[in-house]
């Protein structure tokens, strides 16, 4: 039996196997297909005999070495590498769900798989109900004979809430059904669904995974037979990494145990300061003990992550003034970069939902998304502080 490593040495040491030049490092496999030795090898190849690489829209060298170490760190089985996170999420569901089908959601999730739900699988006949992130016990009663799917991110974007993953998990396997999470702000390091119930985790690699803001990647693990069906829809569908993507995001997992370690540390500073900061409503971290899931935190994730939320007290006014006032951190969309970036919900991730949505989601006007990055935190929190003043 192969020896199992722990989390960093498999990030490290999980590799494609050497060419003929023995390389160190993986190379780069800038290629769109492959060649065959005759014309059995080439029948064989596509009729699935043997496992081999046939085309870079079906598989890579690269891409096949980030799925089996984020396979190896997520404690699945199978997994599928895409061009975007979104890719990822709309790829597995379109995978998975038939005309007719239904969807069980947490209501506090991204805005572009809330916009996914709301306007484009109802073309193709699938519905999908909500529940609030604080009422799991709703969960059960939006259960219908078409119900496929339970669905959730955690912690959530932006407002980093913490659902009770065991709970949901023990309620799908109750019902015998799908239980997808998307697990990207927490990053396989700090929690492995799986272990909770989850059948299939997906992230978006363009955020710590990466974590230098360089390349745009989304990745979906899970058991083999979920993850057969979205292999095949992606096969045909096209949504595949590119091998240099692939091969950057895998080169960044060598080194994501350490910089998440760096980015929780200084989140947690960063929410410390602001939770005793007079111009600030409220703060919202995972690992602060005021947060309304602290327990469940603890419970199934190793450190609170590199997102911190809060409200600049003041309103949108004061809230775009903080905003105009930064003059270290970025203002930017992205997170789960090496640089630290302040982010306006409101008007930017979330600014396509209606306003009742976003309030709903608790997403108020002044509130304030901060991706925690890895400069100094006294560097970050000074920044913050003269922009709050």
């Amino acid at each position: 039996m192969k020896k199992k490593y722990n989390f960093e040495t498999e990030a490290v040491r999980t590799q494609t196997e050497r060419t003929q030049f023995l390389e160190h490092s993986t190379p780069l496999y800038l290629t769109s297909s492959f060649v065959f030795e005759d014309a059995e090898d080439m029948r064989s190849g596509f009729a699935e005999e043997k496992e081999r690489n046939l085309y870079s829209r079906y598989s890579n060298p690269n891409s096949t070495e980030f799925i089996e170490k984020v396979c190896k760190m997520e404690g699945a089985e199978a997994g599928f590498a895409f061009a975007s996170g979104m890719a990822a999420v709309f790829s597995t569901f379109a995978a998975l769900v038939d005309s007719g089908d239904h969807i069980v959601s947490a209501r506090n999730i991204f805005g572009s798989t809330h916009t996914l739900f709301t306007q484009f699988l109802p073309k193709w006949n699938v519905t999908t109900s909500y529940f609030k992130i604080d009422e799991l016990d709703t969960i059960e009663a939006l259960i219908t004979p078409k119900t496929k799917i339970i669905y959730a991110e955690s912690p959530t974007n932006p407002g980093v809430d913490v659902l009770d993953l065991e709970v949901i998990g023990k309620i799908a396997k109750k019902h015998n059904l799908i239980f997808i999470i998307d697990n990207c702000f927490a990053s396989p390091y700090l929690q492995q669904p799986i272990k909770f119930g989850a059948d299939l985790v997906i992230h978006s690699g363009t955020k710590l995974m990466d974590g230098q803001g360089r390349v745009l990647a989304g990745i979906t693990v899970g058991s083999s037979e979920l993850m057969d069906k979205v292999y095949r829809f992606s096969r045909i569908t096209g949504p595949a990494l590119s091998p240099f993507n692939s091969w950057v995001i895998s080169k960044s997992l060598e080194t994501l145990a350490l910089r998440v370690d760096r980015h929780c540390e200084n989140a947690l500073k960063v929410a410390e300061f602001l939770e005793g900061h007079d111009k600030v409503s409220w703060v919202k971290y995972p690992f602060l003990k005021s947060h309304p899931q602290y327990e469940i935190a603890k419970k199934q994730m190793k450190a609170g992550g590199s997102i911190v939320a809060f409200e600049v007290k003041g309103g949108i006014d004061a809230g775009r003034k903080f905003f105009d006032s930064i003059k270290l951190l970025s203002l930017s969309a992205n997170l789960g970069d090496s640089r630290s970036i302040v982010t306006h919900p409101a008007s930017t991730t979330h600014s396509k939902l209606s306003t009742e949505d976003r309030l709903s989601c608790g997403i108020t006007d002044g509130m304030v998304r901060v991706s925690v990055g890895l400069e100094h935190a006294d560097d970050i929190i000074a920044d913050i502080a003269q922009a709050l003043e």
